[in-house]
């Protein structure tokens, strides 16, 4: 019998879903942006995807790196790079799905968050697809303290940038992307709230 976690790691179930439902196609040219030290990462490396990655923690990427040498060493080195989201240097249009698991909510404010997303949308290709999860207000309003902007004091006691659904539906229209799925948000015990949002870039 196959043991699912080590087939699949530790995959986020949502993005999990994106791929059995072929909106991430095999062999696609994924990045995994924010990338961690890599959870995403494991069954794109095994399953032979062109996978790319980049965070701002050094370390982080050299776990990555390790791992990309372990599961798919064929992959160039330069694919894995320290940087930010917001100053990314892979070209325009490079690449077939950005990921960005759990990332956004770390945005300073809202100049940074649009930072974030134009410089992911940018290197995503015509047709291709943006996945990210990310805290939100939603579902939980009455329970978030704002501290300033999109700011707030989470239950769990975290400070995170939060996004609701117009903004999110307002940031979507601006990209001119089209809702791969509506959002969806989970709450988590009264804690946080974390919505899923994905995108389709158009093809023309």
């Amino acid at each position: 019998m196959t043991d699912l976690q080590d087939e699949f790691g530790k995959l986020d179930i949502y993005l999990f879903d994106q791929l059995l439902r072929g909106n991430i196609r095999p062999g696609a040219a994924v990045l995994d942006a924010g990338c961690g030290n890599g959870r995403n990462l494991e069954y794109l490396l095994k399953a032979g995807f062109d996978v790319f990655a980049v965070d701002r923690d050094r370390d982080c990427v050299g776990e990555v790196l390790t791992l990309a040498a372990a599961l798919a060493p064929d992959l160039p080195q330069e694919n894995f790079r320290v940087g930010t989201i917001e100053s990314m240097t892979f070209p325009d249009t490079s690449m077939d799905a950005v990921v960005a698991s759990a990332v956004l909510h770390f945005a300073r404010d809202d100049d940074q968050f649009h930072d974030m997303v134009s410089s992911m949308w940018r290197i995503l290709r015509p047709g291709g697809l943006f996945f990210s999860r990310l805290a939100s207000t939603i579902g939980m309003e009455s329970r978030m303290t704002q501290v300033s902007g999109r700011r707030f004091f989470l239950p769990d006691g975290t400070e995170r940038y939060l996004v609701d659904e117009p903004f999110l539906m307002e940031t979507t229209s601006a990209l001119g992307g089209t809702l791969v799925d509506p959002l969806k948000t989970t709450v988590v015990q009264n804690q946080r709230s974390m919505t899923t949002w994905v995108l389709r870039k158009s093809s023309l």
